[in-house]
Parts: structure tokens; C-alpha cells; sequence
């Protein structure tokens, strides 16, 4: 059911659901230490900012299927500033 949960946070928006992951789970918290470095990636890079936080493994950090959700999220980001320059033009 958790998993539904996210994608539906997920569906709505990147921001939105780590804005919701960060208000009612500890994921966040338990992802980084301190409010800078999450608020900065919920600004700049919300796909890999929420990638990173359902990678983290406290133990272990991040390892295997980890890496490839957060460079999922690092190219959604990039397409994004890509593709909103391309549509400018």
C-alpha cells in the first residue's frame, strides 16, 4: 500500500511528494543530516533529491538499484531544464 501511496505523491508532482515524504515519514531525516542540503535539492533537483531519499539505506547508504533510481531522477531533472530551454526557443 506504501508503494501506491508514492506513486501517487509521485504522480502529482516531485516537489509536492517530498514535500509530503519529509512532513509524514522520517526518510528525510534519516536521508541527510540537516534542512540545507534538502531544501537545495527540493529547489534544484526534486527528482533526484527523491530518488536519494528512497535509496537511502541507513547500514549501508546507497548501493546497487540504488544508483541507477538517482540518475533516473538526476536525467528527469536534466530533461527538464532541457526541454523548458527548448520550448523557449
Amino acid at each position: 500500500m506504501g508503494c501506491c501511496i508514492f506513486a501517487a505523491m509521485a504522480a502529482i508532482g516531485p516537489r509536492v511528494a517530498l514535500v509530503i515524504t519529509w512532513l509524514f515519514t522520517n526518510l528525510v531525516d534519516r536521508a541527510f543530516t540537516g534542512v540545507l542540503l534538502p531544501l537545495i535539492g527540493l529547489v534544484l533537483l526534486p527528482w533526484t533529491t527523491l530518488g536519494y531519499v528512497l535509496a537511502y539505506a541507513p547500514v549501508v547508504g546507497v548501493g546497487g538499484i540504488g544508483w541507477v533510481v538517482i540518475v533516473f531522477g538526476l536525467l528527469l531533472d536534466l530533461s527538464s531544464y532541457g526541454g523548458g530551454a527548448r520550448a523557449r526557443r
